[in-house]
């Protein structure tokens, strides 16, 4: 049932234990107390509202950020992440395989907003070597949801 709660509420963190136990067959006390151990344990680690906001009038730019460090010795990139994440700016950081170590994504209110971050604040942290930073233009998908649907064609079709 663990598995099965957690690719449901994955997809709608909204959906309400009632409607969930009838979909998996289950009491509601069942499901309520299985999402309450999973919470308890950090397996669910919180619940996100995914806005689109291209559809507001709140400006907001995106970026992803690689970064390239030299790891700490016996504490590999733990603690670089650590300083990283702690930015409120921040929004997530991933160890990453490839080219670069890691992968910062953050949010501003412009570029300039973003690039000072970048250059104030990550770029001269003493283990930091080298960033690449990747603004983000349009997105598509997030999370799973189409946010770029295409438009429908409106016109009459004429036939003779």
């Amino acid at each position: 049932m663990r598995e099965q709660i957690l690719r449901i509420i994955e997809k709608d963190s909204r959906i309400n234990i009632a409607e969930l136990a009838v979909i998996l067959g289950a009491a509601e006390i069942d499901v309520a107390n299985e999402i309450a151990a999973m919470e308890a344990e950090g397996v669910i680690c919180g619940y996100h509202t995914l806005i689109d906001w291209e559809k507001t009038s709140i400006e907001k730019v995106s970026a992803l950020i690689e970064v390239r460090v030299t790891p700490q010795r016996g504490q590999g990139f733990d603690n670089i992440a650590e300083r990283i994440y702690k930015y409120p700016e921040v929004n997530s950081v991933y160890l990453i395989s490839g080219g670069y170590d890691l992968l910062v994504t953050l949010e501003g209110k412009s570029l300039k907003e973003v690039s000072n971050f970048v250059s104030d604040k990550l770029s001269t942290l003493d283990t930091v070597l080298s960033t690449a930073t990747h603004f983000i233009l349009k997105k598509y998908k997030d999370h799973g949801t189409v946010l770029a649907c295409k438009e429908k064609d409106e016109r009459l079709k004429l036939t003779l």
